[in-house]
């Protein structure tokens, strides 16, 4: 349920704005700057101009999508988006794990959907797993009959992930047979696009050597504005979300064939 409008909100002054945030990140340690824009009744590049104020004064860090207070750094960023909609991408997970057979070689990106579906397929064996991310190759590793291949490089901290030059040389000497991407945000006009530089750039390097790329993305991200674009409808051969997608999405996925895998379809 989203949170209730603060009374006169779009008519408060940046300080007392501010003052308001930081009231909520006491009640809650993350926040999307799509939840506060609403909250407030104001532009996300107000929020985002917010955060970087926030984040100056060290009480506040601006992570993926979002604010997290630095008091809770011991769970953010990753592991708070990890539980963000969790049943929503274990439906997800569960789906995709279908389209996955013994004997396949995939390639896992960083997000929190393709680590439930790391968890999904651990009973699955003779598995290849490429991956940039430290927290999936931690959920893979030991898992009897599954090869862990792990990116290497600098480690970004907010994602728990491999994004530079080795990560990427690492993972384009494979041609797996599913290249499974978490997306920030899916528009039937821009295609499949993301909110970090780094991390767009990353997923772009993968699409050349893919023989088949999954897209996993819950619901939430029909209606977000992600302004990186990492892929067309063209590009993507499946994608799997839980509810059924907005009539735009479904008509160009139709005619790009890309196909929709709903794990709610009700």
């Amino acid at each position: 349920m989203s949170a209730p409008l603060l009374k006169d909100s779009k008519h408060l002054s940046q300080g007392a704005r501010l003052a308001e945030i930081l009231q909520l990140m006491e009640e809650k340690v993350f926040w999307t700057v799509s939840e506060l824009a609403e909250r407030f009744q104001v532009s996300e590049e107000t929020i985002r101009r917010d955060a970087r104020q926030l984040e100056r004064s060290g009480v506040v860090q601006k992570v993926h999508g979002g604010l997290s207070s630095t008091n809770n750094l011991i769970e953010a960023p990753y592991r708070i988006r990890l539980r963000e909609n969790a049943e929503s991408k274990q439906k997800i997970a569960q789906k995709a794990a279908g389209l996955v057979t013994e004997g396949m070689t995939l390639l896992l990106d960083s997000g929190t959907t393709c680590h439930w579906l790391a968890r999904a397929l651990a009973p699955v064996r003779n598995l290849t797993i490429v991956t940039n991310s430290v927290e999936i190759a931690h959920e893979v590793l030991g898992n009897p009959g599954q090869r862990l291949l792990l990116a290497g490089g600098q480690v970004n901290p907010v994602h728990n992930a491999a994004f530079g030059p080795e990560a990427k040389s690492f993972c384009r000497r494979f041609a797996p047979d599913l290249t499974v991407l978490s997306m920030g945000a899916v528009d039937a006009d821009r295609g499949f696009l993301d909110f970090d530089a780094d991390e767009a750039s990353f997923k772009q390097s993968l699409l050349e050597q893919a023989r088949r790329i999954v897209v996993l993305a819950d619901h939430t991200k029909f209606a977000k504005s992600g302004f990186i674009q990492v892929a067309s409808f063209r590009d993507v051969q499946d994608l799997v979300t839980d509810l059924p997608p907005p009539g735009g999405v479904s008509r160009v996925a139709a005619q790009w064939d890309t196909r929709l895998h709903v794990a709610d379809p009700t």
